[in-house]
C-alpha cells in the first residue's frame, strides 16, 4: 500500500526538471526567558491549589482533576503537585482524562495517552478513572445546545482542570486553548466535543466556548483550575491557580502573556518549510497554524495574517501522537514515513469530532527527503533553488534552531534576535534521506 502510493525520486525529478537544491546552514533564535526550575514545578503547582477555595467540599471529599492529551512541559510533576496539595487539604483526588475524543475515543486509549505523557497512577500518586460516559448537565440558554460532562467528574465533590493557556489552532477569541476549553470540549469527551465542534461550524468556538463554559461553571462544582504558561522553549514559566470567576477574565490575560512567549518562525515569508515531525503532542492540529499560517482546514475562521509559506513538506509523526496524523492536510508534500506511521482510525475520529476533516487529507507522498524537497522547490514558481528561502524545523514547538538556506542565513546576519551557528553547505543525503538530524 505504502509503496504503491509513494512517488519515487526519478518520477519527481522528471516532472520538476533540473531543480538546484539550496545550500543550508543553521541559525538560532535569541530569546530571553525565565523558566521555573524543574525541581520547583511541583511546589508551584501546589501553591496554585492553595490559591483556590473549596466551598462546600467535605473532609475526604472527592476531587476530579482534569488532565488533557497535550505535550505540556513537566506535566507529571504538575499533576503530582496538585494531587499532593489536595491530599494535604484532606481531600481524595483522582484524575479524569479530559481530552475529548483523543486516544481513539476509548477509555483505554485515553488512559494509554496519559501514560505516554508520563501520567500514571504511580507517577502522580492517585487513581485514574477513565470513561467515555457523559452526563447532560444543562443546555445553552439561547440556542438550547445540550451541555455534557465526564460522568466521573459530575459525581465528584469538586473539579479542578489543569491545562496550558495558549493560542488555539483553529480560531481566535478572548479565551482560546486553556481551562475553559478543557471544561467544554476536554471533559465533554467524544460526545460533548463532537457536539461543540458541530455547532462551531456556524456559531464559532470563539463564541461558543465562553457561553458553554459559563453554563458548566454554574452547574458543576468547579473549585478552580491550574493554568500553565510556557515560554519560547516550551519550558514552564508560570503555574497559577485560577478561581471559577476568573476562567473568562484572568484566562484572557494569561492568553496575552502566552501569545507574547509563543515560539514563532524567524521569517514571515518562505518558499519552502520542511517540518520533520507533526503530532498531537506538538499541537492540536499537528502543526500549529499560528506558526505555519495555514488554517484552511477550518470553516468560518480567518487565516492568520502571517507567515506566508508557499510549500510545506512534512517528514513524519511524533511517537507520542500514536499515529494520529491530524494536520497533515496542511502539508503540500508528505514523506512516506507519514503514511507508514499514521493510524487512519484515530486520525479520522479526531477529524470528525473536530469537524476538520480537511486536516487529515493525505497530500502527495514521496519516497525520500530529496524527492520531497525537489517537489516543493519545483512548484514555487520561477525561483532558482539557490535563491529559495527554505527553512527546516523539528516541529512547530521547537523553533530555537533551524536549518536555513543561504538567503535566510544572509538575512540573519543583520538581525540582533538571530545568530548564525553554521555557514551554508551542500545538503547531504543517504539513499535519498537527509543525513543531518533534526535541528533541535
Amino acid at each position: 500500500m505504502i509503496d504503491e502510493l509513494a512517488i519515487g525520486e526519478s518520477t519527481v525529478q522528471d516532472a520538476c526538471g533540473d531543480v538546484v537544491l539550496p545550500r543550508m546552514g543553521v541559525i538560532e533564535q535569541r530569546w530571553e526567558t525565565d523558566p521555573i526550575p524543574p525541581e520547583d514545578v511541583a511546589a508551584e503547582a501546589a501553591e496554585a491549589v492553595a490559591a483556590l477555595e473549596f466551598r462546600d467540599v467535605p473532609a475526604g471529599g472527592e476531587v476530579a482533576v482534569g488532565v488533557g492529551s497535550r505535550g505540556i512541559d513537566n506535566l507529571p510533576e504538575i499533576v503530582r503537585g496538585v494531587v499532593d496539595a489536595l491530599e494535604d487539604r484532606g481531600y481524595d483526588p483522582f484524575v479524569v482524562p479530559a481530552m475529548g475524543s483523543h486516544g481513539g475515543a476509548t477509555a483505554a486509549g485515553q488512559r494509554d495517552k496519559l501514560e505516554t505523557l508520563g501520567v500514571t497512577e504511580a507517577s502522580i500518586g492517585c487513581a485514574i478513572r477513565a470513561t467515555m460516559d457523559v452526563v447532560q448537565v444543562g443546555e445553552t440558554p439561547d440556542r438550547g445546545v445540550p451541555v455534557y460532562a465526564d460522568a466521573y467528574a459530575v459525581e465528584a465533590d469538586a473539579i479542578v482542570p489543569i491545562n496550558r493557556i495558549k493560542p488555539h489552532t483553529g480560531f481566535s477569541g478572548d479565551v482560546e486553548s486553556g481551562l475553559s476549553k478543557m471544561l467544554v470540549i476536554g471533559m465533554g469527551k467524544q460526545r460533548g466535543a463532537k457536539l461543540a465542534h458541530d455547532w462551531a461550524v456556524e456559531w464559532s468556538l470563539s463564541n461558543m466556548i465562553p457561553e458553554i463554559a459559563d453554563q458548566l461553571l454554574r452547574t458543576l462544582p468547579v473549585a478552580g483550575g491550574v493554568a500553565v504558561v510556557e515560554d519560547q522553549h516550551d519550558d514552564t514559566t508560570l503555574v497559577e491557580g485560577v478561581p471559577p470567576e476568573g476562567f473568562l477574565t484572568r484566562e484572557a490575560d494569561l492568553l496575552d502573556l502566552a501569545r507574547e512567549r509563543m515560539p514563532t518562525l524567524p521569517f514571515d515569508e518562505l518558499d519552502v518549510l520542511v517540518v520533520d515531525r507533526l503530532g498531537k503532542d506538538v499541537s492540536g492540529q499537528g502543526m500549529d497554524p499560528n506558526v505555519t499560517g495555514r488554517r484552511h482546514f477550518t470553516i468560518n475562521e480567518p487565516e492568520p495574517d502571517s507567515p506566508e509559506i508557499k510549500r510545506v513538506f512534512a517528514r513524519g509523526l511524533t511517537e507520542k501522537t500514536k499515529g494520529n496524523a491530524m494536520g497533515m492536510g496542511q502539508a503540500d508534500v508528505a514523506h512516506r514515513d507519514v503514511l507508514a506511521e499514521l493510524d487512519w482510525s484515530k486520525s479520522l475520529i479526531n477529524a470528525i469530532t473536530a469537524s476538520t476533516v480537511r486536516g487529515v487529507r493525505l497530500p502527495p507522498v514521496v519516497e525520500t527527503d530529496r524527492a520531497g524537497l525537489v517537489a516543493a522547490l519545483g512548484t514555487i514558481g520561477p525561483v532558482p533553488g539557490e535563491d529559495a528561502r527554505v527553512l527546516r524545523v523539528t516541529d512547530t514547538m521547537r523553533l530555537k534552531r533551524c536549518y536555513a538556506s543561504s538567503p535566510l542565513v544572509d538575512a540573519a546576519r543583520d538581525r540582533a534576535d538571530l545568530r548564525v551557528v553554521s555557514e551554508p553547505a551542500p545538503l547531504e543525503f543517504d539513499d535519498g534521506q537527509f543525513v543531518a538530524p533534526s535541528p533541535e
